[in-house]
């Protein structure tokens, strides 16, 4: 039998990778669309990079008094460049830098000066010369805008150290420190929540769109494998072969499973790769969070225990695939008949990134356990909290299910009404008369 199901499943492979649509649509599209995107962004990104160095930021100073002059200085030792503009209103600001390289005006008016160092509030205007809405315009504007903060800063600074003399101003105005810590598993831990919280939102996040866009490409390999033979007329001479027809079932079962995974894995590849052009020249800080040291790192348990669940719950879907494409009579057919299968797939992945199994309504959270596909993602948090019980009785109760979906499967292939069953979308036709 196994050098039978080995035939099967090596058939299967070979005919699903000849397939042109397969081919292109599932594993080399990915690697060719996302990089491709990818490096447009990144050309794109180095672009504006060198067109921001090139951009000035204007200052028009109406007050000409000493504070003026201090922000002026400021904004010229910052490294951006500068350029002075003489003009006596905001008309003649608006037309002096609408045909230069200009993106930002801050126009200091008159008694600015005065009312700072009377105490009183000074006034600035910020403009931002709109051109083609271009990105590099939007963070030169930015850019002039957290210049100003800064030299606000300064001035609170030196206000404090004025009226507070020896003071410390980031004291005076910040008189409170906050020591953030974490609780894991009943023990305090030196480690921010908040960089904890970014941590785990990744992985909720990341598992269940892998898990959903594996078991998607699974399914319409194993529907578009049943469907398009029935297609073709050569399932009737598969069935006539000296071999068991279960041993046909789990063929085709294995056969999608190995292409869906090279799919999914260039799927994967090429994301990465998309990803890392978008946060290009992004300044990232790494949280330090020793993942070891927490007790947060999975363990040899943990990943039987993921990688269990991820199999049956694959198993289920490629069963439940089969089963749904026995009534199709042609691919097409098949693939809008899966389309009432996802909604099962999306309901737990949307909840699940968002809330917690246990925070929601009773009716809501008996319907999710209900479906199968929501037990890899438990077991996925399983393997970062440590508490297998839930993601081992997931295991239970999809495996169960996926009985039950293979007996089904099984007692189709073993009658004609592989060869026979079909639903028909539209109107019958009438008989004319």
């Amino acid at each position: 039998m196994l050098k039978e199901l080995r035939n099967l499943v090596t058939k299967e492979v070979k005919e699903m990778m000849r397939d042109p649509r397969i081919l292109l649509g599932m594993i080399l599209a990915p690697l060719l669309i996302f990089p491709l995107m990818g490096a447009a962004i990144k050309t794109s990104t180095e672009a504006m990079q060198e067109s921001i160095k090139n951009i000035s930021i204007a200052v028009v100073d109406i007050d000409r008094e000493d504070v003026a002059k201090n922000l002026t200085d400021f904004l010229k030792s910052s490294g951006v460049k500068v350029e002075t503009l003489d003009a006596q209103n905001v008309n003649e600001t608006a037309r002096a830098v609408q045909g230069s390289n200009i993106t930002a005006v801050i126009v200091i008016p008159a008694d600015f000066s005065k009312n700072i160092t009377s105490g009183e509030r000074g006034e600035l205007m910020i403009f931002g010369v709109f051109r083609e809405g271009s990105l590099s315009e939007s963070i030169t504007f930015s850019t002039a805008q957290g210049l100003l903060e800064s030299f606000k800063q300064s001035l609170i600074n030196q206000t404090v150290q004025n009226r507070i003399p020896g003071s410390d101003p980031d004291v005076v105005l910040n008189p409170l420190n906050v020591s953030q810590k974490s609780i894991i598993k009943g023990k305090p831990v030196d480690v921010n929540p908040s960089a904890l919280f970014a941590f785990t939102q990744t992985q909720f996040f990341g598992l269940p769109l892998a898990l959903f866009m594996l078991i998607i490409l699974a399914m319409q390999l194993a529907a578009t494998s049943v469907a398009s033979e029935k297609e073709e007329k050569t399932l009737e001479t598969l069935m006539s072969l000296p071999v068991s027809r279960f041993t046909i079932l789990i063929g085709k079962l294995a056969g999608s499973t190995v292409v869906a995974a090279i799919g999914a894995v260039a799927t994967i590849m090429g994301v990465v790769y998309y990803m890392s052009s978008i946060t290009f020249g992004a300044s990232t800080q790494q949280l330090p969070i020793d993942l070891n040291a927490v007790g947060l790192t999975p363990n040899l348990l943990g990943y039987v225990v993921l990688g269990t669940s991820v199999f049956v719950s694959l198993l289920a879907a490629l069963a439940l695939a089969v089963v749904v494409s026995v009534f199709a009579e042609d691919v097409r057919g098949a693939q809008s008949l899966l389309g009432f299968v996802y909604m099962p797939l999306l309901i737990p992945m949307f909840v699940l990134m968002f809330a917690d199994l246990n925070s929601l309504p009773l009716g809501l959270k008996i319907l999710l356990l209900a479906l199968p596909f929501t037990h890899p993602m438990l077991a996925a948090r399983a393997t970062i909290t440590g508490d297998y019980f839930i993601a081992v009785l997931g295991i239970g109760y999809v495996t169960l299910f996926t009985i039950a979906i293979l007996y089904v499967a099984a007692r189709i292939f073993a009658t004609e009404k592989i060869l026979t069953a079909k639903i028909r979308f539209g109107r019958k036709k009438t008989r004319e008369e």
